[in-house]
């Protein structure tokens, strides 16, 4: 087979993986092509590549999912490769023939194998005639409630719903109880439809206390293909994973090998070439049961790498120029252990909610041995609610999982962000935890450990605002004098001639409001050095990072880093117009549905409004019975954070 030429690659997605993909044609010599909405012109991914391309539109629908907008695009700058990164179109079989069919090298698998593997139901199909254990479930055509009632009724509650053609945790729902059934599956696919553009599901039995062990395969146009050991991806909110590691703790060598042997048969059945990974529930037993194969690069390839030492980006562009495989099975290594943490824009004590708005402040780990940061954005940088809110991934390796844990825990403590709630402290917590620490994975850790994980929002100490406080003074009172460090003019005290001795600052953080008073001696035991608020007490120094950004301040205390602002109680004026009973949106979104009308009487719990943010639904649901007095919304409207959507008038 001859090599075809690739000087040009197209990369038909955005955010971390656009950039990660560039990264490594970049490294072989090959030219990059972005492609980005209207939206996101300024992206950092349309920043990085050597050629942009604008797809205009907002929402996926409208850009990152015109096939023909995307062909055109690789015509026009003389790509001959389309990258499809993951998520999007990267299991759509029809944009695998379209860019065949224009001539074009696709960097993934075979349409075929797309179509074999993409629908969950046909997957699972072929899995049960090749005797690949499954989870107990239904998996057929028919998609009308009252056969997924009497599906339901067999498997025995509780269900996952999951969308047939996707993956990501969109279009899932776990169902505790039948009552729950025709809500859930109208959402889920909703979802499913606005995602993948296939509203098909299937539903299954919720295995309880499971391990989700997947394998990543890898296959050239030769015939070879063969497993690069396994990731566990146990540690998962909302069906999402949000911390993947490599190997799997506590895996034998022969539980390795054995899924391992029935990944590759499952990806060779179906003729599969390149990067693909096959999942699979792993219970208390050892037992295994096919989940699904993603016929793609997944997000958490970075743990496979570190282990591997092996660059599948690259391994994926050979592959599509007719190399062959560079390894057998028995030359795979399997170096030390790595673990990768998702960063995402979210709210993890309002369940998880995507946030959006401007990352005021964006502030990553330092590199280093055994340190990676893969990530899709800067600071100043607008996170949207069009999109996943993932914001990147950091990933540490080391020669074992307690070195590459710590190592883990000191990067998020480099990491700041800021002007966007994350999930930066809840990732913390997660590695901190002794459970984990001792390797007691399953995909109910999250809620198993959630007092742990996800305290209550705790009052802000005293000596958090004094800190603040002096922060604050000092981070605006410019050093008038650099030649002599004892000078009463280099001190950030406040000292002012004339001027009373002590100033009252109104603060702000985390909802609390504070007035501190400073009193300006002239010496002070905090000091602001740079970026460092240094404290002094009883012969011991500690450090706080401070970081100025506007009119707010980033303090680190406690473990995590607060975002603090100055009030003006004068000039603070409450909004005059407020309405009572208001329902807000959550979070920037869509409408999707008005399940209400004006005048209709609701009891507690009822789903009013369903808003769809980041590729996921959240039904806005009534507090307490009452009368729907009026809407302030419609279906197809974009709304802010905070917009009154619905008027509830208490029964």
């Amino acid at each position: 087979m001859s090599i075809t030429h690739i000087d040009t690659l197209l990369v038909a997605n955005r955010g971390e993986i656009a950039c990660r993909v560039m990264s490594t044609a970049k490294a072989m010599g090959i030219k990059t092509v972005a492609v980005h909405s209207a939206i996101d012109r300024n992206a950092r991914h349309v920043r990085e590549a050597d050629l942009a391309i604008d797809l205009g539109g907002a929402k996926p629908a409208d850009s990152y999912l015109r096939i023909d907008a995307l062909i055109a695009a690789a015509k026009a700058s003389g790509a001959q490769a389309i990258h499809p990164g993951y998520g999007f179109l990267s299991e759509n079989a029809g944009f695998a023939r379209a860019i065949e069919a224009a001539g074009l090298l696709f960097l993934g698998p075979p349409a075929s194998a797309i179509d074999a593997m993409g629908s969950k139901s046909a997957a699972k199909a072929l899995m049960e005639a090749a005797g690949v254990p499954l989870v107990p479930g239904y998996h057929g055509e028919a998609q009308d409630v009252e056969t997924f009632r009497a599906a339901a009724e067999v498997i025995g509650y509780p269900v996952l719903l999951k969308a047939a053609a996707g993956g990501g945790g969109k279009g899932m729902k776990v169902v505790e109880r039948e009552s729950e059934l025709a809500e859930a599956l109208a959402s889920a696919q909703r979802e499913a439809q606005s995602s993948f553009g296939d509203s098909r599901m299937l539903v299954e039995k919720y295995v309880l206390k499971p391990r989700h062990v997947e394998i990543q395969v890898f296959a050239d146009q030769h015939g070879h293909c063969l497993y690069l050991n396994e990731r566990d991806c146990s540690i998962q909110r909302r069906h999402q994973k949000v911390v993947e590691e490599a190997p799997a703790p506590g895996l034998s060598a022969e539980l390795r090998r054995a899924m391992g042997e029935a990944a590759v048969k499952a990806a060779q059945a179906i003729g599969y070439v390149g990067a693909g990974t096959v999942e699979f529930l792993l219970d208390e037993r050892g037992d295994f049961f096919f989940m699904e194969m993603n016929t793609r690069l997944q997000v958490e390839h970075p743990v496979t790498e570190l282990i591997t030492g092996l660059d599948l980006v690259a391994w994926q562009i050979r592959v599509a120029r007719g190399e062959a495989l560079p390894i057998t099975q028995e030359q795979v290594p399997l170096i030390g252990h790595a673990i990768e943490v998702r960063l995402y824009a979210e709210d993890p004590d309002n369940d998880f909610l995507p946030a959006t708005g401007t990352l005021a402040l964006y502030r990553e780990a330092n590199a280093g041995p055994g340190r990676r940061v893969d990530s899709g954005v800067s600071e100043d940088d607008e996170v949207s609610p069009f999109y996943d809110p993932m914001l990147g991934k950091l990933i540490a390796w080391g020669e074992n999982r307690e070195e590459a844990r710590l190592r883990l825990l000191a990067m998020l403590k480099e990491t700041c962000v800021g002007g966007v709630r994350t999930n930066l402290a809840f990732l913390s917590r997660v590695l901190a935890h002794p459970a984990f620490a001792n390797a007691e994975l399953d995909t109910g850790f999250i809620p198993r450990h959630e007092a742990q994980l996800l305290p209550p929002v705790a009052e802000l100490p005293a000596e958090f605002w004094q800190l603040a406080a002096e922060a604050f003074v000092q981070s605006e009172t410019p050093r008038q004098r650099h030649d002599d460090p004892h000078s009463p003019w280099s001190n950030h005290n406040g000292l002012r001639l004339g001027l009373p001795a002590q100033t009252d600052l109104h603060l702000s953080c985390q909802n609390e409001r504070q007035v501190v008073r400073l009193r300006h001696a002239s010496a002070s035991t905090v000091r602001l050095q740079g970026e460092v608020l240094q404290v002094e007490r009883d012969g011991l120094r500690q450090q706080h990072l401070a970081i100025r950004r506007g009119d707010s301040l980033y303090l680190q205390f406690g473990g995590e880093l607060h975002s603090i602002q100055r009030v003006d109680p004068i000039a603070e004026v409450e909004a005059s117009h407020q309405h009572h009973g208001g329902l807000t949106a959550p979070m920037n979104g869509s409408i999707v549905r008005l399940l209400v009308e004006a005048g209709q009487q609701v009891e507690a719990g009822t789903a009013l409004v369903v808003l769809e943010a980041m590729k996921m639904e959240h039904s806005i649901r009534a507090p307490h019975a009452g009368t729907v007095k009026a809407l302030y919304c419609s279906e197809g409207e974009l709304v802010s954070e905070g917009t009154v959507l619905v008027e509830l008038e208490e029964a």
